[in-house]
């Protein structure tokens, strides 16, 4: 009988997980220079805006404050129309009841960070209550990290261990699983965790907490959306993609959205399989947008 960590090694010998970090880079300019003029259209822009995950993950969140933020995006449908609202709001557990309570808008997704955000550093027992805590309050999303030490220590089988657990947990809610792509320096680290985290149960895979000195790239971006293509191709399993940490301009929104369009195709340019995570580029799109500056979230 197989043991277990062969298994996983087995998974990843099916994938090309030797990446020449140098042909990325050079790979990207070039799309970027391309491609990204062509897409800076008011119709994407708009696109854009509909897949946000409006965030905050503040020490100072409090009640009252993720209540303002809630009513922000019931208030958005009724002074906007005409634009496509936030595809979901994402906040911590103890928020989940707050924001499902208040939020008015269908079709906006409630998110939450979960087990032990941002560090994954807990015990898988804490990690499965915060979750199923998390769902049973409201949040029909669950954002998780990858335990990071343990992938970089070659611990494959408590990585996927640890996903799929979590994955139990959520029930019907869709998980995603951060990758914390700053922290793991190689382009064939970013592509090994994708697979582990998809084979694991992952229903999106995300780069980044923001948490960290370097968040998303459009580096680890080129590399995950290549592993969800080539994991499509051998499953037929469609695998979201969220970039978030570090979005600061609608120039690296629509870096982002490049990079899905011309990888992975049509298919995913749907609010529900691309997500952003961010909260100050929703302004910036806005503004955009309508054509003035508005800080409106």
């Amino acid at each position: 009988m197989m043991n277990k960590s062969s298994k996983y090694e087995e998974a990843l010998s099916l994938y090309n997980t030797e990446v020449d970090d140098n042909a990325v880079r050079e790979a990207v300019t070039k799309l970027i220079a391309e491609k990204v003029p062509q897409n800076d259209t008011l119709e994407v822009k708009k696109f854009l805006m509909g897949s946000i995950e409006l965030t905050t993950l503040k020490t100072t969140d409090s009640e009252e404050s993720v209540l303002a933020f809630t009513e922000r995006v019931n208030d958005f449908d009724a002074q906007y129309p005409d634009l496509p609202h936030v595809a979901t709001i994402c906040v911590y557990p103890c928020f989940a009841k707050v924001v499902s309570e208040s939020l008015e808008i269908d079709g906006v997704e409630i998110a939450c960070v979960s087990g032990s955000f941002p560090s994954s550093q807990a015990l898988i027992e804490v990690k499965v209550a915060e979750t199923a805590l998390a769902v049973k309050d409201g949040a029909t999303e669950i954002d998780i990290v990858m335990p990071v030490g343990k992938f970089l220590s070659g611990d494959y089988e408590g990585v996927c261990d640890d996903i799929s657990e979590l994955k139990e947990a959520c029930g019907e809610a869709p998980m995603k699983v951060i990758l914390e792509t700053g922290d793991l320096k190689t382009g064939s680290n970013i592509k090994k965790a994708s697979i582990l985290s998809m084979y694991a149960g992952a229903d999106y895979i995300k780069t980044s907490t923001g948490k960290e000195k370097i968040s998303a790239t459009p580096e680890a971006a080129y590399i995950m959306c290549q592993a969800i293509k080539e994991y499509y191709d051998k499953t037929g399993i469609q695998i979201g993609f969220k970039p978030a940490g570090g979005l600061n301009t609608v120039t690296d929104a629509l870096i982002y959205y490049t990079i899905v369009k011309e990888i992975l195709g049509e298919k995913w340019l749907t609010n529900k399989w691309f997500r952003i995570g961010t909260s100050r580029l929703a302004n910036l799109l806005l503004s955009e947008v309508i054509g003035e500056e508005v800080k409106f979230f």
